[in-house]
């Protein structure tokens, strides 16, 4: 296990990054399609560092609905922004695939890391960029209409099987920033196009083609870092 979160390490070019005492304390955890990681408002004591597979990021808007920010894959950093500020985790995280993250306590990290520059350097660089990200998001789901979002989401939830199964439309409509019958009728309309095949509890995609030129870029992938 040692082994295999060194070579993570390695890979994103981390190793130097860390002192020996945080890799110490760093743990490798791996997470199933599917589970939620952590939700909206808890409390979190550790940091995230996103090596493997893919993360669903979203929000609870105050009218109580949920909003897809993005979809996240390595490198990425989850719990950054809870550190800096010190509060509740402000998104809730779900596994879309398989997913490995390195947990590191807060606490070794503030004893280990709160004057080390090259740290404090990437931290801001990571959050910035989270910021814009985000923008980014918002501004998209006010500006594009309902396929080209829908057709986005759909490419961001298949990236190994062309299924998503238990779908709920309504949690889908939700993510999306749109309505039930509206989403429905994008769907309807993607079916009879042959792009996808809606059956009961999921959906699979039969033309990944068509649904790439209509997104157009993946915005919920948008590239972070």
């Amino acid at each position: 296990m040692k082994k295999k979160l060194h070579d993570y390490l390695k890979t994103y070019q981390l190793d130097e990054l860390f002192t020996e005492k945080v890799c110490d304390a760093m743990k490798l955890e791996t997470y199933p399609a599917g589970q939620r990681l952590f939700s909206q408002g808890e409390q979190s004591d550790r940091m995230h560092l996103l090596v493997d597979g893919k993360l669903k990021v979203s929000m609870l808007t105050p009218e109580g609905k949920r909003l897809i920010l993005a979809f996240k894959t390595p490198l990425d950093i989850v719990g950054d922004i809870e550190y800096v500020r010190d509060c509740p985790l402000i998104n809730t995280v779900e596994s879309v695939m398989e997913t490995t993250v390195i947990e590191i306590p807060y606490s070794v990290l503030k004893k280990e890391m709160a004057q080390h520059a090259p740290w404090l350097q990437f931290l801001l660089d990571t959050v910035t960029k989270k910021f814009e990200m985000k923008t980014h998001t918002m501004n998209f789901n006010l500006l594009y209409a309902v396929d080209v979002r829908l057709a986005s989401y759909l490419l961001s939830m298949t990236p190994v099987q062309p299924v998503i199964t238990s779908a709920s439309l309504i949690d889908i409509a939700d993510l999306i920033g749109t309505s039930y019958r509206h989403l429905n009728r994008v769907l309807q309309q993607f079916q009879q196009d042959g792009w996808i095949m809606k059956k009961r509890g999921s959906i699979e995609i039969i033309n990944h083609h068509a649904l790439l030129e209509l997104a157009g870029e993946n915005i919920y992938e948008k590239e972070a870092f």
